[in-house]
């Protein structure tokens, strides 16, 4: 599409981009954390969770290359998502669709196999389904400002 012929950007697009960006942020740092093994944040989690950081670590040290390369895709896909969305590119909605698979694959592993010790509460059920409605919305909106020609 020529530049001329590009749609303004909406105001909503940056208000969407920056938080969605500051959201994924937070889960590049879990991740981040826990692949660098930082035992005094593996502590603060374990804690949140009824476990001990050894048990996290041992946890994540048992996962397959899969879960982790999933889990990658995931997050740092929603990342680049959000990054492309501010860029204006149309590659935002394929990031985020790429972000999609790999959260699902690695939530689908995390709870057929989950951590030793830890029941499932209410708070990480609506965190897991807050994830998933975010991502979905996102690749929705992705699409749409690509229809509207404001993504080139």
């Amino acid at each position: 599409m020529d530049e001329h012929l590009t749609a303004r950007t909406p105001w909503h697009l940056w208000v969407i981009g920056v938080v969605s960006l500051l959201w994924h942020l937070g889960g590049a740092n879990d991740y981040f954390q826990t692949q660098t093994g930082n035992i005094e944040y593996l502590a603060q989690a374990g804690e949140m969770m009824g476990v001990t950081a050894q048990t996290v670590v041992q946890y994540f040290e048992s996962r397959s290359i899969l879960f982790h390369a999933a889990w990658a895709i995931g997050i740092w896909g929603a990342v680049l998502g959000s990054v492309l969305l501010l860029l204006r590119t149309r590659f935002a909605l394929y990031a985020f669709i790429l972000s999609f698979i790999g959260t699902v694959v690695s939530f689908a592993m995390q709870y057929s196999d989950p951590m030793p010790g830890v029941e499932m509460t209410g708070f990480q059920l609506g965190m897991t389904m807050a994830i998933f409605v975010i991502e979905l919305l996102l690749i929705f909106y992705a699409r749409a400002m690509k229809n509207r020609g404001v993504l080139r």
